[in-house]
């Protein structure tokens, strides 16, 4: 595996975590990680770029090695001002190039729109598959928070990182044993009583109060100047939970005036970096270097 390291930077008051390949003259790539994921994930994909690159992928507040809030809901806006700040941090004077997966995509996007020309190019996977939410849900959604906050979340026990990485494997049969247990070992870490739990706040885990609005998604991908490619796992769920309803699949990638393709990873669902990244690999090399990069 090709080595990393682990740097930490104060982001908004959070001890961020941000995992880095490569030499410091390298041309940079920023790496986002998903929902109940951390940047170790990446490695993978990183193992497989076949050009030198400086990658940097932070663990979303709440994640991996990164500080927790100390708040009872995490909020998609507060992960948009994270990435102004983490991108200030390692290029401040440059527009970026983004790979995101999935929760990353999405705040990505909606970063991009926000600030059109601080983004370059973004390598977005699966990156705005939340359905729309109907208005009516609202109040369902605000009582299911209500009793979430006052009851607290757990992430779910495991005895072992072993058990851990089977129960991915069991989830994802595409997922290898070895990558399982990659995965584990770093998702997971190790309890006062032996077990292991997932390495991330619980919190994470409560029902946001607030409602998914495809419209205003729609808006910020609009605004987006940088060339977007986006890439997909073929046996992916995520697409068929929004494919044909308003706002959904089609009208939020014909949005993206730059959009400058769609890939279809075979063998894949929405993990795509854990299911295939040799092909995740190739197609982030092909649309950067298509557009000049080294």
């Amino acid at each position: 595996m090709k080595p990393s390291e682990s740097v930490r930077i104060d982001v908004r008051g959070i001890d961020y975590h941000c995992r880095v390949w490569g030499d410091e003259g390298d041309p940079k790539l920023f790496f986002l990680h998903g929902y109940q994921d951390n940047s170790a994930s990446w490695q993978f994909t990183v193992d497989a770029l076949a050009g030198r690159w400086r990658v940097i992928a932070p663990d979303w507040r709440g994640y991996g090695l990164s500080g927790w809030s100390g708040q009872d809901t995490y909020w998609l806006q507060d992960m948009v001002g994270d990435l102004d700040a983490i991108l200030d941090h390692f290029e401040p004077d440059e527009p970026v190039d983004i790979v995101a997966h999935s929760m990353g995509g999405t705040a990505a996007s909606f970063y991009a729109g926000a600030v059109p020309g601080r983004v370059q190019r973004l390598l977005n996977v699966e990156g705005f598959l939340a359905p729309d939410n109907p208005p009516d849900e609202l109040p369902r959604r605000l009582a299911r928070w209500m009793q979430q906050i006052a009851g607290g979340e757990d992430q779910r026990p495991y005895a072992s990182f072993e058990e851990f990485a089977e129960r991915m494997a069991t989830e994802n049969p595409r997922l290898t044993r070895e990558r399982a247990l990659y995965l584990a070992r770093h998702w997971g870490t190790e309890t006062a009583d032996g077990g292991v739990i997932r390495r991330a706040d619980p919190a994470h885990k409560a029902l946001r109060p607030t409602l998914f609005r495809a419209d205003e998604l729609i808006a910020c991908l609009r605004r987006i100047r940088a060339e977007v490619f986006w890439v997909e796992g073929a046996e992916s769920e995520y697409v068929e939970r929004i494919m044909g309803v308003p706002g959904g699949y089609e009208e939020r990638l014909s949005a993206i005036a730059s959009l400058q393709g769609v890939e279809r990873v075979a063998g894949a669902g929405h993990n795509v970096h854990h299911d295939q990244p040799e092909r995740l690999a190739a197609a982030i090399e092909t649309f950067m270097r298509a557009k000049g990069v080294r």
